[in-house]
């Protein structure tokens, strides 16, 4: 099961949280919302919970952001409750999940053009998070994934020059430390999306920087085995940039983002082959600026 939260059409945020099945291609249903709207969150997942942290609403509190950690539960469609709060108020940040925590890393703050935190919160009891370890560098909207044992966020926008990043930056689960860059992307990118099989990260469309920015459409791999670089091995349906991202055992999924126009698509791509992804259903509305994914 595919779950997005929140996001953007527009200058509207959005609270919904809409769910998908993995198991047939099929159109998402709105099956709940979260405590505020917000886009720019990060999404993190337990064995029963998904989680959503931080964010920014434009409607409400403002770009400024939020640092709001809302629950909802997967067995049931309701809304979700706020759990706790990050370490500080953060937008335009990335999830990974441990078995045990959820983590945020990167993004913006009130003050700050760019974060390099890596906050960790608990899944065991509703609690806030704690600055656990410094990325490499700072850096806001990049990709986040996970593997058993460790955290990556990988490409981004740099504070300085507004150029896209290529590096992957690698966190451990079992101690709060801070990161290692330990690879490249084949492609700097912006605005990217994250996915996640047992033995590779992935890294989905996004936009190449400076301006004029164009969005592009090439799907990223690199090892979790070994600490090596990124490279492309297929292309999403279309280019885009702003994108949701969740994985299942055997594929990734790339939901909605922007072309310039604003998409509803649900793009699937199989983890055994590398293969181009297709369009298999559409979320319940049209939302960019990332909207947080969630599985289970």
């Amino acid at each position: 099961m595919g779950i997005r939260q929140g996001g953007q059409s527009s200058e509207t945020d959005f609270n919904v949280i809409d769910k998908y099945p993995f198991a047939s291609d099929t159109n998402a249903s709105d099956v709940g919302d979260l405590s505020q709207k917000r886009r720019n969150g990060a999404g993190q997942s337990s064995t029963e919970n998904g989680y959503n942290s931080g964010g920014a609403d434009i409607d409400g509190v403002g770009p400024a952001g939020v640092d709001t950690i809302d629950k909802f539960p997967f067995a049931t469609d309701t809304n979700a409750t706020d759990a706790g709060n990050l370490s500080q108020i953060r937008r335009s940040i990335t999830g990974q999940s441990s078995t045990t925590n959820g983590y945020s890393s990167g993004g913006f703050g009130p003050t700050s053009p760019s974060l390099d935190t890596i906050d960790k919160f608990p899944f065991a009891t509703d609690s806030g998070a704690t600055d656990v370890g410094d990325l490499t560098r700072t850096v806001n909207n990049p990709a986040g994934q996970s593997s058993t044992t460790h955290g990556y966020t990988s490409g981004g926008n740099s504070p300085t020059g507004n150029v896209g990043n290529n590096f992957i930056d690698k966190f451990p689960f079992a101690t709060d430390t801070g990161a290692a860059d330990v690879g490249n992307l084949a492609e700097p990118v912006n605005e990217t999306v994250g996915q996640s099989s047992t033995t590779h990260g992935y890294i989905s469309g996004g936009e190449y920087e400076p301006a004029p920015s164009p969005q592009i459409d090439f799907i990223q791999k690199f090892p979790f085995a070994v600490d090596a670089n990124a490279t492309d091995i297929a292309n999403l349906t279309s280019a885009r940039r702003s994108s949701a991202g969740q994985s299942a055992t055997t594929h990734g999924y790339v939901t909605g983002g922007h072309t310039p126009s604003i998409l509803n698509n649900i793009e699937k791509f199989s983890f055994e082959s590398d293969a181009d992804a297709t369009d298999v259903g559409d979320m319940t509305v049209s939302r960019q600026q990332p909207m947080s994914g969630n599985q289970v």
